[in-house]
């Protein structure tokens, strides 16, 4: 059998063990950065295909399914974070037998999990739709999109636990290169199938799934011709079982908590709602606004993750604490900085999605200038939450952040905003939230840092 040619991991994977910490976080964030915008752009790239050459049906249609995606992505995500956690802790620790039995236990599983899920969801798709109360005139339509797209489910889960595996050790310029290979086609197909072709709404679901093909193909070449303890070899691929359950140990708990923060989100989202059509576009537009601020803020997150978790495996517990004080120091930048400029060029942002209409722009204002001015709290949670992952804890951010940001929100939303019943009242949930959790998840961080490190001492005297 022809011997295939080797990537050379120097090129790509980054030292995080050793040397200055500050330029090797940016280098790892940069990418990633990079990755979240393009998804953005990809994502609306089929929105507004959809919209503007099938009509309004086929974007109810697309977008009626959103929360249901969004949900399953968010849990895809979560459970992907054990992969990553092990393979970082293994990784720094120079553990390299226990890194290829995570690598093939985290393929193995990702398609057996995306052929269950996949072949559930085809099934229940109209089921689901029926119980989220989509309307009559776009239900079929969305049933046909939420089938192709669950069917492209092995693929998806493959790509994102193989992302997950280059990203502990550091290289997140393949993943972003591959992302920007699979977008470009997923955008051509579009106007392929659904200008040329009248495909509607099979169209744009059909060239997602293809995209999604393209690139897992291209991760687990990448992982295949490895060459390193991440090298992926085809007839080693199977689940072992210690080390599904230490991913599972992790990545059920993160995963949880995205669907957790979906649903409570879907409140705030019922109560925007009863303000009116005006409002309801307003907010909408603001909140793509602000989503570039958090995938801008969320790579810090991962960064965060991935460096911790390196560290913590080799034991060199000093650089850990540089790793919270950078990555904070830069999340907090990033965030108030993007947050200041979406504030002062608001009106001009919110005018790409509702040209000439002051009264939407007038509500997106609003959010604006409470949500993004804040923002940099929810980066500074998110980035503790990556810090205590990688120390392998999982449980105690899903308690934290189920309780402290759903919690909260839901309490106001039932409290403070029943009894004045203001959209800035509404909206000053999120960064209320956000500072309260911050503040209790760095506690809970230093507190089980201190032990992590007394515990270590110990163990070597």
């Amino acid at each position: 059998m022809k011997k295939l040619k080797s990537h050379r991991p120097a090129n790509y994977e980054i030292d995080m063990l050793n040397g200055p910490l500050l330029f090797k976080i940016i280098r790892f964030y940069i990418p990633l950065m990079l990755s979240g915008i393009l998804q953005l752009l990809y994502n609306a790239a089929d929105i507004i295909v959809v919209g503007r050459f099938t009509g309004s049906t086929a974007l109810a249609a697309v977008g009626s399914t959103a929360s249901m995606t969004n949900l399953i992505v968010s849990l895809f995500i979560g459970l992907s974070v054990g992969t990553s956690v092990l393979v970082a802790q293994y990784h720094g620790a120079g553990d390299h037998g226990n890194v290829s039995r995570v690598v093939h236990t985290s393929i193995a599983s990702s398609v057996i999990c995306g052929i269950f899920i996949g072949t559930v969801g085809i099934i229940m798709a109209r089921n689901i739709l029926i119980a989220m109360g989509s309307p009559e005139d776009v239900i079929d339509l969305s049933t046909l999109y939420l089938r192709i797209y669950f069917a492209g489910m092995p693929v998806q889960m493959v790509y994102n636990f193989g992302s997950a595996i280059l990203r502990a050790v550091g290289d997140t310029r393949r993943p972003l290169f591959y992302l920007t290979v699979s977008g470009l086609i997923n955008v051509t197909l579009n106007f392929i199938f659904v200008v040329f072709f009248h495909m509607g709404v099979a169209g744009v679901a059909i060239a997602t799934v293809i995209s999604q093909i393209i690139s897992a193909a291209l991760v687990l070449i990448c992982l295949i011709q490895y060459n390193g303890a991440c090298r992926l070899v085809l007839k080693d691929i199977r689940i072992h079982n210690d080390k599904l359950v230490e991913i599972l140990k992790i990545g059920v708990p993160a995963g949880l908590q995205g669907a957790v923060f979906s649903l409570s989100n879907v409140i705030i989202q019922s109560s925007v709602n009863s303000f009116g059509s005006a409002v309801m576009a307003g907010n909408s537009a603001a909140s793509n606004i602000e989503g570039f601020i958090y995938v801008s803020m969320n790579s810090f997150h991962h960064a965060a993750l991935a460096f911790t978790g390196q560290n913590y495996g080799a034991g060199n517990y000093k650089r850990i604490n540089r790793i919270f004080l950078i990555c904070s120091l830069l999340v907090c930048i990033t965030g108030f900085g993007l947050g200041t400029f979406a504030v002062l060029f608001g009106e001009q942002l919110l005018g790409i999605y509702a040209p000439g209409n002051t009264e939407v722009i007038g509500y997106g204002m609003i959010r604006l200038s409470i949500y993004a001015r804040t923002y940099f709290t929810c980066g500074l949670m998110d980035v503790v939450v990556g810090m205590l992952r990688g120390l392998g804890t999982s449980l105690i951010p899903m308690i934290v952040s189920v309780i402290g940001v759903c919690g909260i929100r839901i309490t106001w939303v039932y409290t403070v905003f029943a009894k004045n019943r203001d959209l800035r009242t509404l909206y000053l949930s999120y960064p209320v939230s956000w500072a309260i959790t911050a503040i209790i998840h760095i506690i809970s961080f230093f507190i089980l840092f201190s032990k992590r490190k007394k515990k270590a001492n110990l163990q070597t005297e």
